[in-house]
């Protein structure tokens, strides 16, 4: 992908206030990324990712462009990390990354910087069905625990021809992701590059 140009505001001299006691603080914000920006993301486990409506899982992004200002000077490199997890969004029937921190490796070691974003709530299903070939929806993806349950229970495979088992958390029982008795299963199914970029939903002040 080529180079990305987000919404970067300078922080002014008059923005940059020391404590009473004279000291000046090691790391001073040089730039904030305003709310509304979309950092690109990619996943590289998978392909995709299949989940039950209701599971939450960890995930880690990678960002996918090279974020610079409008001088083109690099503020956020392609291959940083963005740490969160995809969670349920009940009232709208799907779920979402939601970013807890960026991690940039750099000349002055790894910075580990807190993230409020969130990606575009997904709400695209995918059905499995017993007795058809599910091989080419599962291969090469990225399933939750819980959705890899209600997978066997539906193909009658303990072994599922997957790239990653996903860890996590999934409340409610099986019989509410199963369609026509235990012939069927919907779920949730993402596209990291196409359905996570993360939008952030308050600025990011960078050092």
């Amino acid at each position: 992908m080529g180079a990305f140009a987000p919404l970067l505001t300078p922080l002014s001299a008059t923005a940059q206030l020391f404590p009473s006691s004279g000291q000046i603080p090691s790391e001073i914000p040089r730039f904030t990324v305003r709310a509304g920006q979309k950092i690109p993301v990619r996943y590289t486990e998978a392909e995709k990712i299949l989940l039950t409506p209701d599971e939450t899982v960890p995930l880690t992004l990678t960002v996918a462009a090279n974020l610079r200002d409008s001088q083109r000077r690099m503020i956020i490199p392609a291959g940083s990390q963005i740490v969160g997890q995809i969670e349920p969004v009940p009232e709208e029937k799907g779920m979402r990354f939601v970013a807890e921190e960026l991690i940039i490796e750099n000349g002055q070691g790894t910075q580990r910087i807190p993230l409020d974003g969130s990606s575009e709530v997904v709400t695209r299903t995918e059905e499995i069905e017993r007795g058809t070939n599910t091989g080419s929806i599962l291969q090469g993806a990225a399933i939750g625990a819980a959705a890899a349950t209600v997978i066997s229970t539906v193909t009658g495979s303990r072994r599922l021809n997957v790239g990653t088992i996903l860890g996590g958390a999934g409340a409610g029982a099986l019989g509410g992701y199963l369609l026509g008795g235990r012939n069927k299963a919907e779920l949730i199914s993402i596209y990291p590059e196409e359905d996570l970029g993360v939008i952030l939903r308050s600025s990011l002040s960078l050092y």
